[in-house]
């Protein structure tokens, strides 16, 4: 008999759960993957990390006809052309590994009522079912969080299959192109663009292994230093995080602990996704929709083009546009900007960042901008307001990144590159601060506060 393997965030056939569980029952399998207009052209639309979507297909393809196999690649409707290639194939079961968006997890409800759909694991590191705090309620919080999921027992990570047999009946439409798909721009041509697919991830994270995560504790949070770059290659699955988070235990010491806590928050922001459906687009405390936000659209139109008058945010702002990536600590301070000194809604800048990251993930891209917003988990963040010239100071102390990304600013001596405003005479090209922080920090906590108590 032929089952079906259902690829969609899981972009490669090491430590592939569905892959192997299909082998294992199953004379021949069909690797499927479905590209649904309604998801690639939905409201988190991006050129960029669609045609790194189609990079990475390519790249399965070919790990796929190494073995003697090869990608089938449906346009349409999960729930028509699931069950549709599963006719074609005479395949009596479909095999998936679960995912945890509002979105996904209605999608599998559609197609399970069609097909006899089989989710497994694969797309997280924790077993989420099993993850609950004394009382039998889900975690809302981190910290126990993490200590439960450290605790749990690992699954066995999944060598790559030497064979994968597919059957010829089954037709593929091939990989389209970002026109055929609806859009009408090119993605754009992105500076420091990670080479997508699976043998470039393995690559990638034998590196880093090898060298960066041993510093990761002490660097991970300078602006210009290197890191890890695994985050576009585990939101489409091109490496397994099983496989990366026990790679990281077994390389041992401090930094390799600091890159698993951070491994921890990718689980975490799923699993919070998971409990509260609600929440892409809402707060994740309710009351925090009761915010007031402003619509300046001058002050977004500032934020989004890097000319806010603050070097490392407008660093940062430039760098999203320039590569589809940004630092996670860039990430923190500028939604900070947005959302504490310009009163701006979090969710304009959770759209901006999706818009433009390749690796932009609803689950981590949500709860990161609500933590930093202080609508999300941390009950005590709205008063976390982040002062971007400090900041700047404390993470790019030698102004490599603001000088990289705000080239006006390459003459400003380093005593005044986080406030070039104070120099007798500022660079002419470079804007000077739309607002003053200090007001900005003590009008949003007053805000808060207020819609707080």
């Amino acid at each position: 008999m032929t089952a079906v393997v259902w690829f969609r965030r899981d972009l490669r056939v090491h430590d592939h759960p569905p892959l192997v569980a299909a082998l294992r029952a199953h004379e021949s399998v069909v690797p499927l993957f479905v590209l649904d207009p309604r998801l690639v052209g939905g409201r988190f639309r991006s050129a960029n990390r669609t045609q790194y979507l189609l990079d990475c297909l390519r790249a399965l393809d070919g790990e796929l006809r190494e073995r003697g196999g090869r990608l089938v690649v449906r346009v349409g409707r999960f729930e028509d052309i699931v069950p549709q290639v599963a006719a074609e194939a005479g395949a009596d079961v479909v095999y998936a590994a679960g995912d945890a968006s509002p979105y996904a997890r209605a999608r599998d409800t559609r197609v399970g009522e069609r097909v006899d759909l089989r989710l497994g694991p694969g797309l997280f590191i924790g077993r989420f079912n099993d993850l609950r705090t004394k009382d039998g309620r889900p975690f809302t919080v981190y910290s126990p969080f993490r200590r439960a999921w450290e605790q749990q027992e690992r699954r066995t990570v999944h060598r790559a299959p030497g064979e994968v047999r597919v059957p010829t009946r089954v037709r593929s439409d091939g990989i389209p192109s970002l026109e055929a798909l609806g859009f009408e721009r090119p993605a754009r041509d992105l500076e420091e663009r990670p080479e997508p697919g699976e043998a470039a991830a393995v690559k990638a994270m034998e590196r880093w292994l090898r060298g960066g995560i041993h510093r990761y504790a002490d660097r991970r949070n300078t602006l210009a230093e290197p890191t890890s770059r695994m985050s576009q290659y585990l939101h489409f699955g091109c490496l397994s995080p099983l496989r990366l988070e026990q790679r990281a235990a077994a390389a041992g010491g401090r930094g390799a602990a600091t890159y698993r806590r951070e491994l921890a928050w990718r689980d975490f922001y799923a699993y919070v996704l998971v409990h509260h459906p609600r929440i892409p687009r809402n707060a994740f405390r309710p009351e925090m929709d009761e915010l007031e936000w402003s619509d300046d659209a001058d002050a977004l139109a500032a934020w989004q083009e890097g000319r806010t008058g603050y070097p490392v945010v407008d660093a940062a702002m430039r760098q999203l546009v320039a590569c589809g990536w940004m630092h996670n600590r860039a990430r923190m301070i500028v939604a900070s900007f947005l959302t504490k000194d310009l009163h701006l809604d979090w969710r304009l800048g959770e759209r901006f960042f999706m818009e433009h990251l390749i690796d932009g993930d609803v689950g981590s891209n949500n709860g990161g901008w609500q933590w930093v917003a202080g609508t999300g988990t941390d009950p005590h963040d709205y008063t976390r307001v982040f002062n971007p010239s400090l900041q700047q100071e404390r993470f790019d102390a030698d102004g490599r990144y603001v000088r990289r990304w705000v080239p006006e600013l390459a003459g400003v001596p380093d005593a005044f590159l986080a406030r070039p405003w104070e120099l007798e005479e500022p660079p002419a090209e470079y804007p000077p601060p739309i607002v003053d922080h200090a007001v900005e920090r003590k009008r949003a906590i007053e805000a808060y506060r207020a819609v707080r108590d």
